[in-house]
């Protein structure tokens, strides 16, 4: 792998993390905030781990912390790396490799995204049902890695059962939370009006410039995942005003309480069954 010993990050983390993780969640463009929650909290920064490099992203902290949501033991990821920084896929998709190597069965993903579905905007919720691959990169391509799938079944990317749990704890909290697909673009610049119309056309309702490439690799290699897209502006297009990532950070930082609570419900009741497949 290039620039990333999977085998020697997860030993490193192994000897700092206080518990051995069963599900790991990424926190998406301005979602970092999220780990001032977080109890007991152990914090590992990206470029103390072997062969990562630093997240170069405002609203990516880089950093991994570990510690208890809502009194369940959760690792979180604070911060992604992206192709469009001139990482490889090798090392965007490093960390998915690093939890598989911890254990981590369950792969929660969030992600800042704008609304093609009309009915989105700024703060809304979407929960992942399915997924379009624009980068024209797949992280699978060369050799095989350890998940040993050269052809992994994606008909169903987002675990239903997840999903199921999701929308209950939702309605329990009243957290309104619709459902979509999320398509990935390279980026970084956002899309034009054309490509917006494109993409509703081709069944995408929010787009976004990552997800995809971890949860490929993900499902390659046996994890469930579950995926949140945090809506934080109308696609170009769709609203009149202009499209700024200072605009996604300070609608991370309203909107994000919500995630946070659904978070916090959803892994409580994972936690509770164990991470059963049918989980109730």
């Amino acid at each position: 792998m290039v620039g990333v010993d999977v085998e020697a990050a997860a030993d490193f983390l192994r000897d700092r993390l206080p518990f051995t993780p069963s599900v790991q969640v990424i926190l998406g463009s301005g979602l970092s905030h999220l780990v001032t929650q977080v109890s007991d909290a152990t914090t590992v920064s990206f470029e103390e781990v072997p062969g990562f490099p630093p997240s170069g992203v405002e609203g990516h902290s880089g950093a991994y912390v570990a510690g208890y949501l809502d009194g369940t033991p959760v690792l979180l990821q604070a911060g992604r790396y992206h192709a469009y920084e001139g990482h490889p896929m090798e090392v965007v998709v490093a960390p998915v490799r690093v939890a598989v190597a911890l254990g981590v069965e369950v792969l929660i993903v969030t992600n800042a995204a704008g609304g093609i579905d009309g009915k989105l905007g700024p703060g809304d919720l979407m929960l992942i049902e399915d997924q379009i691959n624009l980068t024209f990169h797949s992280p699978l391509a060369g050799p095989v890695y350890g998940e040993g799938h050269r052809f992994p079944d994606m008909s169903a990317p987002y675990d239903p059962v997840l999903q199921r749990c999701a929308l209950e704890v939702a309605a329990d909290l009243g957290i309104e939370l619709t459902r979509g697909t999320y398509a990935a673009v390279l980026g970084p610049s956002y899309e034009t009006a054309a490509e917006v119309r494109m993409l509703a056309r081709l069944g995408a309702h929010a787009v976004g410039m990552s997800t995809v490439p971890e949860v490929t690799v993900a499902r390659a290699a046996g994890l469930r995942c579950l995926g949140f897209s945090m809506v934080t502006n109308k696609g170009t297009g769709l609203s009149p005003d202009p499209i700024g990532h200072e605009e996604v950070i300070e609608v991370g930082r309203v909107a994000g309480a919500r995630l946070g609570l659904l978070l916090g419900g959803v892994l409580g009741r994972l936690s509770a069954t164990g991470y059963s497949e049918e989980t109730e």
